[in-house]
């Protein structure tokens, strides 16, 4: 007798074939839901494509994004706008670069509202000049340099004061092959009205340099509105720095009256250390000039300087200084540090060596400690729900993937994030799971051998943390093991946190019934949380189940979104 029965259900369906005629099939060949434009925009702003994903290289990956970004584009083109304004401003993404070139998008739209909505955000989105000369790169895919484009760049520089101009000259001088020269002579920025003499200067400075405007030759080198010596002083000081280090920076025997000319130079004008000569950086006391007025952003990014030329030392004013600037939480806010900023810097700080050259260092205990203070500061406070909660983190191979192009992997920064919400939560439960084999408890999934009860915790620093995850073994990818694991040991479980690339394939059964048959057989009404942690366009969330959740992973803002549904 044929038991029809046992080849279709509708409540348990293996992940490599259609349970539903709404999904789609995924990289890894399993079916999952597809997500609209708009979250889809998300994950790109936030997550970008660099460096691909185990499945799709960066190329395949960047244009199946681009195609959100254009969907989002033709539906609302203001409100794609005010979306990238509102994830770059806010500091939402590790990188600024998804949110220029999908503003650069919208300022090719063939829709003149939403070119017009685009340079106007383009100060809000392109705060420095770095982000300038990305849009300008950009820029130049999507449209011609025509009227509109060239005013609102020129509006960039001429809506800023003298001094906060001279400061973006000398601190992002080029980048991608683009230089404040070129953007300059692309846009040909008409002065304020009346002309500024210094403003004028400091653009001029921009397109022929000190030698140029003292050049008698140059035909603009007697006009008054471009005299040198109208230049803010943070200029001169830079060009005389400049001018020590190339005289005396390889000298070994530096002259101390030299030394402490170059440090009285940053000190006074609170140069930044991308305005400090290589030559300099060698030397601990041009280091300690740089430091009080160091930026946030900047300080981390040298923490491994810092230690090699022994500023960090224990129980010094200088690692006292650091350690307290690493854990300000309005510094951190006002620098738009990002979590993962904070993640990445800590792993190599805590490694005692860069990811390229020589430089060592012997890791300080405290910086360590700080950094780790830095990252959960750089969430927000978030409430507690009270909710049982079970954060289960995928560990697959694809998961070993590398985020945003660093060395960071997807899984570890799963685990980072389920600490935030771990350090706040007093009942939950984190386990690892990869895909098994054959049928689990009864149950249609993977081996139980495949999910694991992580012996993790908040408490522990969080490189540990880190380096548990990365330990562990890889497999396939199985999302529904999480419910089944809660049905085969009885447990209450309220929300279920899952931080997945959603690749999943190898289970008998879709992750959206294993929820189901948990609510059904346990009479509780538990939500599910999919926390993405690629920009792929899949989620295992069930769009029309009001129960479950889509986030992006490393959005600062996700512990609290998680929170507020857990409630709900």
């Amino acid at each position: 007798m044929t038991r029809y029965s046992a080849h279709v259900s509708n409540l348990a369906t293996s992940q490599a074939e259609q349970a539903r005629p709404d999904q789609v099939e995924n990289n890894a060949g399993g079916y999952v839901f597809q997500l609209d434009s708009w979250k889809r925009l998300d994950r790109f702003l936030i997550l970008g494509t660099e460096g691909g994903t185990y499945y799709a290289g960066e190329k395949e990956h960047t244009v199946q994004a681009a195609k959100a970004v254009q969907e989002c584009i033709r539906a609302d083109g203001p409100r794609t706008v005010a979306r990238i304004v509102e994830i770059s401003d806010e500091g939402r993404a590790p990188k600024n670069d998804p949110a220029i070139f999908a503003l650069a998008m919208c300022a090719g739209a063939d829709n003149p509202v939403t070119r017009s909505a685009a340079l106007a955000a383009l100060p809000k989105v392109c705060r420095i000049g770095t982000h300038l000369f990305h849009f300008a790169a950009d820029v130049e895919h999507f449209r011609r340099w025509g009227r509109s484009l060239r005013t609102a760049v020129g509006k960039w520089y001429t809506e800023k004061t003298a001094e906060q101009l001279a400061l973006q000259i000398i601190k992002y001088q080029q980048r991608d092959g683009w230089s404040h020269k070129d953007v300059l002579r692309l846009s040909h920025p008409a002065p304020a009205s009346p002309a500024s003499p210094e403003h004028a200067a400091v653009m001029r400075y921009a397109t022929v340099g000190m030698a140029g405007m003292a050049d008698k030759r140059e035909k603009h080198a007697r006009d008054k509105v471009a005299d040198a010596s109208k230049l803010p002083a943070i200029i001169s000081a830079f060009e005389e720095l400049h001018s020590l280090a190339a005289t005396h920076g390889e000298d070994s025997n530096y002259a101390s009256t030299t030394l402490k000319r170059s440090c009285t130079l940053i000190k006074e004008n609170k140069l930044p250390h991308e305005c400090v000569p290589n030559e300099l950086k060698s030397r601990p006391e041009i280091w300690e000039a740089m430091l009080p007025s160091m930026g946030i952003t900047a300080l981390i990014r040298n923490l491994g300087k810092l230690s090699s030329i022994g500023m960090t030392k224990p129980l010094s004013e200088h690692s006292k200084f650091i350690v307290e600037k690493l854990t300000d939480k309005d510094v951190l806010k006002k620098g738009r540090v990002h979590p993962m900023t904070v993640l990445y810097a800590m792993k190599i700080y805590a490694g005692g060596h860069g990811l390229k050259g020589s430089l060592s260092w012997s890791p300080e205990r405290s910086i360590v400690d700080a950094l780790d203070d830095a990252f959960y500061a750089s969430f927000g406070n978030i409430e507690p729900t009270g909710k049982a909660t079970m954060l289960a983190l995928d560990v697959s191979g694809s998961m070993g993937s590398p985020m945003s192009g660093t060395s960071l992997t997807c899984r570890e920064g799963s685990a980072a994030m389920a600490m935030v919400t771990a350090r706040v939560e007093k009942n939950y439960a984190i386990v690892g799971f990869t895909s098994g084999g054959r049928g689990y408890g009864g149950m249609h999934g993977g081996d139980p051998s495949a999910l694991t009860e992580l012996k993790v915790s908040p408490r522990q620093r969080l490189d540990d943390v880190v380096k548990a995850i990365s330990n562990l073994p890889f497999g396939g990818t199985d999302c529904a093991l999480p419910m089944l694991h809660a049905i085969s040991r009885d447990l209450a479980v309220d929300v279920f946190s899952i931080y997945t690339d959603s690749e999943t394939w190898h289970g008998n059964i879709h992750p959206f019934q294993a929820l189901k048959q948990y609510r059904q057989k346990t009479g509780r009404n538990a939500k599910l949380c999919v926390v993405g942690m690629t920009a792929t366009e899949f989620t295992i969330a069930d769009p029309s189940d009001a129960g479950m959740l889509d986030v992006v992973g490393m959005d600062p803002s996700v512990p609290n979104v998680m929170a507020d549904f857990a409630r709900s």
